[in-house]
C-alpha cells in the first residue's frame, strides 16, 4: 500500500463528496463518523473544539474504502483497517508532526493502530477502555416501570441539562465532548433528551438520541444520578428514546456500552440491543514526534 493511497483534507464538502457512499453503506459501523460529520455539517467547524477537523480517505481503485476523522482536542477515530493499512495512515500522521491524544476504533483496528503510533513516535500507548456496539433487536419495555413517566426535555430544564451533561463528562472520562450549555441548547431545539420524571415531576434519569443520519439513530447519553440508580429510571427512559427511534422510521437503533459496566451490559440486552462490534479506546501519553 503507498502513502498516496491515504487522502488528507480539512475540506469537511470535499470529505463527504468522496467519503460519503462508503460512510452510508454501514451505517451501524459508521455511526460515529456519520453522526459528527453531520453534525459539522450543521453546527460548523468548531462545535467540537477550537481545533480544525481532519480527515482521512484511503482511496483505492477510485473507491473509499476507509476513512478517519478527528476533531481537534480528541483523539482520532478509523473505520475497519487490516494492521497493515493500519500503520500507514500512523506513519504520516506521525512524520506530519500530529500530536495524537489517542484513537478509538473497532478494536482490532485500534489495538493495530496504537501499536504502529507506538512504534513510528515512542509514545506510551495505553488501553482506556473496551466498549461494544449494540444494535436494537425487538423492543422489550422492562417491567415493572418505576413510578412516574417519560417527558422530552424543553427549554425550562436547560440548567439541568447543563449539570447533568458536565456530570456524565465527569464519570465516563471519554468521547466526542462539547461545551455544555451549547449542548444543551441544541438537544432542546431538536428533542433530543427524555426524561424519565417521578411523580413528583422530578427528572430521575435522562436518555439522548442523535439526530437520525443514513437510517441509524443512536442512543446518547443515558445518565442517572448516582443517588438515584439501581431503580428502574435507566432502563425506562431509554426503551422510551429506543420506541421513539422506530417510531421515527430509524432502521437501526444503536448505542456504545462500556464492558466494564455489566448492569448496563445486562440492562441493553434485556430491553432488545444485540451485541454488534467491539471497539476499543487508547491513549497516548509522552513523546509523540516521529521517532
Amino acid at each position: 500500500m503507498r502513502t498516496d493511497d491515504w487522502h488528507l483534507t480539512r475540506d469537511l464538502d470535499a470529505f463527504l463528496t468522496r467519503a460519503g457512499a462508503f460512510l452510508h453503506s454501514r451505517p451501524g459501523l459508521h455511526t460515529l463518523p456519520l453522526t459528527v460529520t453531520e453534525n459539522l455539517r450543521r453546527r460548523g467547524p468548531h462545535l467540537y473544539g477550537d481545533g480544525v477537523p481532519e480527515f482521512g480517505m484511503l482511496e483505492q481503485d477510485g473507491a473509499v474504502r476507509a476513512t478517519f476523522f478527528r476533531t481537534p482536542p480528541h483523539r482520532l477515530n478509523l473505520t475497519v483497517l487490516t494492521a497493515e493499512e493500519a500503520d500507514v495512515p500512523a506513519a504520516r500522521l506521525a512524520a506530519l508532526g500530529q500530536r495524537l491524544p489517542g484513537v478509538h476504533a473497532d478494536r482490532d483496528t485500534a489495538t493495530a493502530f496504537a501499536g504502529a503510533w507506538q512504534r513510528h513516535t515512542t509514545a506510551t500507548v495505553t488501553l482506556r477502555e473496551r466498549n461494544r456496539l449494540y444494535r436494537l433487536g425487538t423492543l422489550t419495555v422492562p417491567g415493572p416501570l418505576p413510578p412516574g413517566g417519560p417527558r422530552v426535555a424543553g427549554e425550562a430544564d436547560r440548567e439541568q441539562l447543563v449539570r447533568w451533561h458536565d456530570e456524565f463528562v465527569a464519570a465516563v472520562g471519554s468521547g466526542v465532548f462539547r461545551d455544555a450549555a451549547e449542548w444543551a441548547d441544541t438537544r432542546i431545539e431538536q428533542g433530543g433528551i427524555t426524561f424519565w420524571d417521578t411523580p413528583d415531576g422530578t427528572p430521575a434519569a435522562m436518555a439522548g438520541t442523535t439526530p437520525q443520519v443514513a437510517g441509524q439513530i443512536r442512543v446518547a447519553p443515558v445518565y442517572t444520578p448516582p443517588h438515584l440508580r439501581g431503580r428502574g429510571y435507566a432502563g425506562a427512559a431509554t426503551a422510551e428514546v429506543s420506541r421513539a427511534a422506530l417510531a421515527a422510521g430509524a432502521r437501526e437503533v444503536l448505542l456504545f456500552t462500556d464492558l466494564s459496566n455489566p448492569t448496563s451490559n445486562g440492562l441493553y440486552q434485556r430491553i432488545g440491543y444485540r451485541p454488534v462490534a467491539g471497539f476499543a479506546v487508547f491513549d497516548f501519553t509522552g513523546r509523540s514526534a516521529p521517532a
